[in-house]
């Protein structure tokens, strides 16, 4: 007698917030910290700031404290609802044109505030990466423009 096959199961699709973050930040010291024109680079997955945000504000809370706005360039992201929910907190998300291309702006209760560069979620892994490591370099000062414009071969 032979026992059945196991059942193939599924596994659901993971959300953005339930997958890695992909994230890379400047070391936050006194001699970093308004160095450059970002802060850091952020590769989001989708266009979507309802997705996107829980994961990244989880992990911006112990540089910034609680997290208390979200600046982003409207035309650059779905349509987003005026505040969201972050660890029972309400945090305004603010959508603006005059926005930095390719940023967001995460403020949070101490006053103190980050600028990330904002990977567009269809760029290559490998430059996405490339770029990424490059906007968490503490020396780095370039622009998002010269930021984006790295490729995975440099």
């Amino acid at each position: 007698m032979t026992s059945p096959a196991p059942r193939a199961t599924r596994t659901p699709a993971a959300t953005p917030a339930e997958q890695s973050l992909r994230l890379r930040m400047k070391p936050s010291t006194d001699t970093t910290r308004h160095a450059g024109y970002v802060d850091g680079g952020w590769w989001p997955r989708t266009r979507d700031l309802s997705d996107e945000l829980p994961a990244l504000l989880a992990a911006l809370t112990d540089r910034l404290g609680t997290i208390e706005r979200v600046a982003y360039r409207i035309t650059e992201w779905a349509p987003a609802a005026r505040r969201i929910d972050n660890d029972g907190r309400r945090v305004k998300l603010g959508g603006f044109h005059h926005q930095g291309a390719n940023t967001v702006d995460v403020s949070g209760s101490s006053g103190t505030r980050v600028t990330l560069l904002v990977i567009p979620p269809d760029t290559g892994t490998r430059d996405a990466e490339a770029i990424a490591r490059t906007s968490a370099t503490a020396q780095n000062l370039d622009t998002t423009i010269a930021l984006l414009a790295i490729t995975g071969a440099r």
